[in-house]
């Protein structure tokens, strides 16, 4: 059995974890398959956004401590956990969570752009339950995307965080019923890969780089990447096809 599954949906790359029999928990070779598949979408420019779902009812439960007990650690050099942690891709990636999201499986979702859940997903940083620490980026942004108070009660508890209190803590962005969380993350996909492809890349780079940015030189920073976009040929693209009253055909550039 492939333990990761990477399909194609036209301009959306679909990446299942594909062990279900151990709820996709993430060994070396996932995530040596989830990096390669995250090079495939930034260097594809008929690629526009990803999905990254589970298999089997659950999306990750994290590392696989069967394996960690016999050595192996899942992280790969440079791109942390599942591939994807410590270096996310360009374009935009969406999580598409039924069932469990824990310890690693929590942390590889926020390392994701946007979350679509279903009413199944349960998220949680069991790590000190456990002896570990979630050093995959779980505390650093749980910290950042919710009230800091209530992320240190998940960060240091272990306890488990539903579905319906994450969307009301605007960690989810689609709370659907059980089994649509694929179908309604590919129909937002769809949205964005509708969108100019440098516009939609340097909206992301914005939001997620602006944060480390000097109050006093915020705009020094931005003009360049936002003047970029604006000399583009999509840029004009978009102006004529408004003109036109037509739909623009995007050239990534």
């Amino acid at each position: 059995m492939t333990s990761v599954l990477v399909e194609r949906a036209g301009e959306i790359l679909v990446v299942t974890l594909n062990r279900p029999d151990r709820r996709n928990a993430v060994t070396r070779e996932v995530s040596e398959r989830v990096a390669a598949a995250m090079d495939e979408l930034d260097s594809d420019p008929a690629l526009r956004c990803a999905i990254i779902t589970g298999s089997g009812g659950h999306f990750c439960s994290g590392m696989d401590l069967k394996v960690f007990a016999s050595g192996e650690r899942p992280e790969v050099d440079g791109r942390g956990f599942a591939g994807v942690t410590e270096a996310p891709p360009a374009k935009p990636l969406i999580a598409a969570v039924e069932g469990f999201a824990l310890a690693g499986g929590f942390e590889l979702a926020l390392a994701c752009d946007l979350i679509v859940a279903s009413e199944t997903a349960q998220f949680g940083l069991p790590e000190p339950t456990r002896g570990l620490v979630a050093g995959s980026g779980g505390l650093v942004r749980l910290a950042r995307r919710i009230p800091p108070n209530i992320a240190m009660e998940y960060g240091l508890t272990g306890a488990r965080m539903d579905a319906r209190t994450a969307q009301r803590l605007g960690l989810v962005n689609r709370l659907v019923a059980a089994g649509e969380a694929l179908g309604s993350a590919l129909d937002l996909a769809r949205i964005l890969a509708a969108n100019a492809p440098l516009s939609v890349a340097t909206s992301k780079r914005i939001m997620v780089e602006q944060a480390g940015w000097p109050a006093e030189r915020l705009w020094d920073i931005q003009r360049p990447l936002v003047d970029a976009v604006v000399r583009s040929r999509d840029a004009q693209e978009g102006a004529r096809a408004f003109a036109d009253k037509r739909q623009p055909v995007w050239e990534g550039r």
